[in-house]
């Protein structure tokens, strides 16, 4: 690849884009940025400030904050995996100041991906999210959208929730699922839909190994 290659990753939770994205980083020699994980400590900071992310005044500040002091670390915490902070996103998300404000900070990424020490240069970016096909990077060089149904995803959140001793139940999880896909699909800014020219990948009876392969095949197809 002569190229800076760029390719988005979009999609409702839990349907595996997250998954996805880091492994075709690896193949392909990209830049992984989780896009979601911007948004998760925007939502965080609104928490911890004692916030709330149905407030557009709270979600703007802590919008600001993170974009004047966004550090990796801050990316990793774990603490942005939790249901509450996934909640508080999906609501302080909505509002378009928010995303205004973040924008320009995924773009920047996607075009000029960081240069670790002691690693050779990236070939591109691979961001993924809900609008970075459609809003953040348009003119990406391939599109994808994952998705599955409501009930896979649910049951792979709760699978994943369980096995770190979180306490909730199936049907909790679903509801909370429906209810943010809803939320996220209808939302005036940025909703969440693939991009005209997105090639979309339904996981819900593939599963890791065949969707990788399959982006794979995907992603050659338009770059070689």
């Amino acid at each position: 690849m002569s190229q800076h290659l760029i390719i988005t990753v979009d999609g409702p939770s839990a349907s595996g884009k997250g998954t996805l994205a880091r492994r075709l980083a690896d193949q392909f020699h990209l830049f992984y940025l989780d896009t979601g994980a911007v948004y998760r400590a925007a939502a965080k900071h609104i928490l911890d400030t004692g916030g709330h992310p149905d407030s557009p005044t709270d979600a703007e500040k802590s919008a600001i904050f993170i974009r004047d002091h966004l550090t990796w670390e801050m990316l990793e915490d774990k603490a942005l995996r939790t249901d509450i902070v996934a909640d508080a996103t999906s609501r302080s998300s909505c509002f378009p100041t928010v995303r205004n404000i973040l924008l320009d900070t995924q773009r920047q990424i996607a075009n000029h991906p960081p240069v670790l020490l002691h690693h050779k240069p990236f070939q591109g970016s691979i961001l993924d999210g809900r609008d970075i096909g459609t809003i953040v990077c348009p003119d990406a060089h391939v599109k994808l959208f994952i998705t599955a149904n409501s009930e896979i995803r649910a049951e792979r959140r709760f699978k994943e929730l369980t096995s770190k001793a979180i306490k909730t139940s199936y049907e909790t999880v679903l509801q909370e699922m429906r209810s943010r896909d809803e939320r996220d699909s209808t939302r005036v800014t940025a909703p969440l839909k693939p991009a005209p020219d997105a090639i979309i990948i339904d996981t819900s009876t593939m599963d890791s190994d065949a969707a990788f392969q399959r982006a794979v095949e995907i992603i050659r197809s338009k770059i070689m």
